[in-house]
């Protein structure tokens, strides 16, 4: 008989932490405060409108479908998906319109159309950005950072011969800066920064790594919407014997002489020979493990950035729209110091708008079109939110109406919002942070708690706010490393 599991949260990670000791033959249960799977990664429904609520960009379905193959079943019996041809589409303040081909060779000829930027210089960048993830991924996405044979296989010596052309001591856009001629591009390249809640004026150039998700590996969207990911895994999970107890808030890790030893609930106490959190890793030390020793330098890192998102109905399909967008601030530079140094929102802030029934139509009603709205914003500190949610509503509308050049808010006919209090309340993260720990800091790999406990034993951790970080991919890597660890 295997060792009794309690996986703490039904987040993504955490659903794919349970099939992973599932089939290691333990036998897991997860508990989760909400009544419904997924975390972050969830729908919302409103008057015929549906909304995929939390993450919206879908790479890396290996990661997905690894499961899939790992419980010997057929991806497509339970999930399904298809490549997109376009990545995104960039509007400029200026007019400028371009559209992220996925194919790399039409997406260079396009930014050269429209930007004068040099061929030459794209193709470049993109090849910088395989080298990197070429030589970088299998060490900081695919293994441990916390034990000593990661640091002596021969992927890490290889690594370190080329140690100087990793941009380590540069940021994002001081390497974009000197790559491209053109600022436009370098706004493009920029943003990929926040992909994990940071700083392009901050974060170092490794951070150059994520294009290549894009334009190498690509970009999907699941047949039945993001919110497909969850529920496919969810019964993926039920179908190899993992347990699920919904609306079942855990109050305290039982730690007995250096062990996990169960959790405390409303409902009780739980014993089992095993814990894992999928809980927001700050959040756990202080409400589930309160007397233990706490990792304060770890937990004191600066949070990423959070987000506001408003969740529209719009009475009207624009041609010009896809399922990704971008409507870019004029100065990016200013934006960033908003949210990152002044804790505020800026009055011209960069917007993306998400519409997934560009590509599933019916989560919209006919000739309409199902808008999540989002722009980067900082992390709760107390901040006036009701203020800043009316003017920020203000300023997005503005912008949009005029780059679009039709009257938006008159097209709204069904509304909801989501802000960093909000989504620190649904989903523990501290202080609303999407992505647990910024990455504005070289070091920012090496401060992000494992994936199991040094003090605690039988004590695990999984999601974007522990290693590997956030976002889908890496959730989903963070429970693979975690079962690797696992004993």
């Amino acid at each position: 008989m295997g060792k009794s599991v309690i996986v703490i949260g039904a987040g993504i990670a955490g659903i794919a932490t349970a099939i992973r000791l599932a089939k290691k033959r333990q036998i897991v249960t997860v508990l989760e405060a909400n009544k419904y799977p997924g975390g972050k990664l969830t729908e919302i429904h409103l008057k015929g409108y549906r909304f995929d609520a939390g993450p919206s960009l879908f790479t890396l379905p290996e990661e997905v479908e690894d499961l899939f193959k790992l419980c010997k079943v057929k991806t497509e019996d339970y999930f399904t998906y298809k490549q997109l041809d376009t990545t995104c589409h960039y509007f400029y303040p200026d007019g400028t319109f371009i559209k992220a081909y996925a194919d790399q060779e039409k997406f260079t000829k396009e930014v050269h159309a429209k930007t004068g930027e040099p061929e030459a210089n794209i193709h470049k960048a993109l090849r910088k950005s395989s080298f990197l993830y070429e030589n970088l991924a299998p060490l900081f996405m695919h293994k441990t950072l916390h034990k000593r044979a990661t640091w002596l296989n021969g992927q890490a010596m290889k690594a370190y011969s080329r140690l100087s052309k990793f941009d380590f001591g540069k940021t994002m856009h001081q390497v974009n800066t000197k790559r491209f001629d053109n600022p436009k591009v370098v706004q493009l390249f920029d943003r990929y920064a926040t992909y994990n809640g940071s700083d392009p004026y901050q974060t170092p150039g490794t951070l150059n790594i994520i294009p290549h998700l894009e334009f190498d590996k690509g970009a999907y969207f699941p047949t039945h919407g993001m919110h497909d990911i969850t529920m496919s895994l969810y019964k993926l999970a039920k179908k190899v014997g993992v347990k699920f107890q919904f609306g079942t808030k855990v109050k305290g890790i039982v730690v007995h002489d250096g062990k996990a030893k169960g959790v405390n609930t409303s409902m009780g106490f739980h014993k089992s020979d095993r814990v894992v959190s999928n809980m927001d890793v700050v959040a756990t030390y202080k409400h589930l493990l309160k007397g233990q020793s706490q990792p304060t330098r770890l937990l004191k890192q600066p949070k990423s950035s959070s987000a506001l998102i408003f969740y529209w109905g719009i009475k009207k399909v624009f041609s010009q729209l896809d399922l990704h967008n971008i409507f870019f601030s004029e100065d990016y530079k200013g934006e960033f110091e908003h949210i990152f140094q002044r804790g505020t929102i800026h009055s011209d802030p960069t917007v993306y708008v998400n519409i997934t029934s560009t590509q599933k139509p019916d989560d919209a009603p006919e000739g309409c079109s199902n808008w999540f709205t989002m722009i980067n914003v900082p992390n709760n500190q107390g901040q006036d939110w009701d203020t800043l949610i009316t003017e920020a509503r203000q300023n997005i509308l503005r912008k949009l109406s005029k780059q679009l050049n039709t009257d938006i808010e008159p097209l709204i006919e069904v509304e909801d919002i989501l802000d960093p209090r909000t989504i620190e309340l649904r989903t523990s993260s501290t202080q609303g942070a999407l992505y647990g720990n910024s990455s504005n800091s070289k070091y920012a790999a090496f401060l992000r708690h494992a994936n199991f406990s040094k003090n605690i034993k039988n004590l695990y951790f999984c999601g974007g706010s522990v290693h590997p970080g956030g976002g889908i991919p890496l959730c989903l890597l963070s429970a693979k490393i975690l079962a690797e660890n696992y004993n």
